[in-house]
């Protein structure tokens, strides 16, 4: 159900493309605004100013009070281009808040003041809008950096006006990054240690930024309808799936999407050679040039991609256990990727064990990975918990079958593929078991090399797939129509009461 009416919407993230990037968040925040404005919304944007930013100009100055202190506040501005299905192009305002003393540093997170840098964001954004004019119907935070906003506006802010009306939502991209500190970091936020009990932001003995986004913000969200039903319990909760629970009918799963004029394997300038699901043949162009550039044989043999961090989360234990056996599977396997030591070293001796069947980058190349996506004719994902996913979207938007482990947004985007029916758009496996994971390997390949035809409807078929920002967007705007509803009607009972 669309909106009759078009909102106002400050979008906070702790980073966001093309400006500021460690993960998944930052692709989100730079795309769902662009959707959410070429649908006629007034959308804005706001992170802070890190250490390289630059091409932004300055719109205003003031003073913000972070503990028994004040610090100047300057607030940035730049933009991101949204484009209609008209093909107009609509302007994105982004703000930055900056401070030389918080965000001009190597690095944007994991700095041991953490705790006062997100307060005083969270401060600075809310003290922002009045100075920009900018009243919104809703406040969307992301991840605990911007988890204190709700908890502000219901508690600090309470009596001001000016932030009655403004609903808030809270997005949940990964609920094992908390934001815990000590609880003498309560008084950063200009509150007192009445706020530290259970119902309040007390987490564990600690205050947690998460938890007062999870507690105080209106509706609740996160990237996957499956995720949401995981973290209610303990096996995934991270010791929230109890106020979790509480809170159950304000949670929500939307999974995200991705941009489809970025990810086009018909325009994109990354890749070696144009296709679309009419031209798939043209894929093994790609394939046979990624080979190539990776010092493997170049010939028509099963390529399988991994892009990815390379931290326990992805699965990579699972790969560990049947790495062998994989290899003596008629295929080649291509990682990109950074993270832990421990699996960069993992890859690295596998690599010289097998350098005719694998390839390896250590590191981010964005380049590269579009042309893994491209090249390759399946692409792994054995997740041990996955909140949404990208790479699984946009494996399917290059005809790249995905081989995932049926978790979060996983779950929720891919289905196993029907040898009776020929329904399905990959291959999936439940148990978080290397042998559940081979097995569906081994489907793949048994399909590929045994049945070209059915393989290539399947790859067609995920290539057909609406995966776009533009069908999630149009779910966020009925969630911040909840949150608005909600929002009302606390106030009008705070009124009567």
């Amino acid at each position: 159900m669309m909106l009759d009416r078009n909102l106002k919407v400050l979008f906070v993230s702790s980073e966001v493309v093309p400006f500021a990037k460690t993960g998944g968040l930052a692709d989100v925040a730079g795309s769902l605004p662009k959707a959410l404005t070429a649908m006629g919304n007034d959308v804005r944007v706001v992170l802070p100013r890190y250490r390289g930013i630059t091409g932004v100009s300055t719109v205003t100055d003031f003073p913000v009070k972070i503990g028994n202190r004040a610090e100047t506040c300057l607030v940035r501005e730049s933009h991101i281009e949204a484009k209609t299905e008209g093909g107009e192009t609509k302007k994105v305002p982004v703000y930055f808040i900056d401070n030389y003393h918080y965000f001009d540093r190597e690095g944007m997170y994991c700095h041991w003041d953490e705790a006062e840098r997100f307060a005083f964001f969270s401060i600075a954004v809310l003290e922002m809008l009045k100075r920009i004019d900018f009243q919104p119907d809703v406040i969307h935070c992301n991840d605990w950096q911007s988890g204190p906003i709700p908890f502000l506006i219901k508690e600090k802010y309470t009596n001001d006006p000016f932030y009655d009306r403004i609903a808030t939502v809270f997005t949940i991209h990964n609920l094992l990054y908390q934001g815990n500190f000590p609880k003498d970091c309560l008084g950063l936020l200009g509150v007192g240690k009445e706020y530290f009990h259970p119902d309040g932001v007390e987490f564990y003995g600690q205050i947690s930024f998460m938890k007062a986004g999870l507690g105080y913000a209106d509706v609740i969200n996160t990237v996957s309808k499956r995720y949401a039903q995981e973290i209610q319990t303990p096996q995934y909760g991270e010791g929230f799936e109890g106020l979790l629970r509480k809170r159950s009918e304000d949670l929500h799963g939307i999974v995200n999407g991705i941009n489809y004029h970025e990810f086009n394997p018909k325009t994109d300038p990354r890749i070696f050679r144009p296709y679309d699901s009419g031209s798939i043949q043209d894929k093994y162009e790609n394939k046979y040039a990624l080979q190539k550039e990776l010092d493997l044989p170049v010939k028509d043999v099963a390529v399988m991609g991994l892009v990815s961090r390379l931290v326990d989360q992805k699965g990579l234990d699972l790969i560990a256990e049947a790495f062998q056996e994989i290899m003596q599977e008629e295929l080649q396997f291509i990682v990109l990727g950074e993270g832990d030591r421990y699996y960069e070293e993992m890859f690295a001796r596998m690599r010289e064990q097998y350098p005719h069947k694998m390839g390896l980058y250590l590191g981010f190349n964005g380049i590269l990975a579009q042309r893994i996506y491209a090249g390759a004719d399946m692409f792994l994902m054995p997740s041990r918990y996955e909140p949404c996913g990208l790479g699984q979207l946009i494996s399917l938007r290059y005809g790249t079958v995905p081989i995932v482990r049926a978790t979060g947004g996983l779950a929720d985007t891919i289905v196993d593929y029907d040898p009776q029916t020929g329904s399905g758009n990959g291959f999936s496996f439940e148990p978080y078991d290397s042998k559940a994971m081979l097995e569906a390997i081994r489907r793949a390949l048994r399909l590929y090399s045994e049945e070209p035809q059915k393989w290539r409807r399947l790859a067609v078929n995920g290539m057909e797939q609406d995966f776009s920002w533009n069908r999630s967007a149009a779910e966020y705007l009925e969630l911040y129509d909840l949150a608005i509803n909600k929002h009302a009607r606390l106030q009008n009972f705070k009124k009567i009461s």
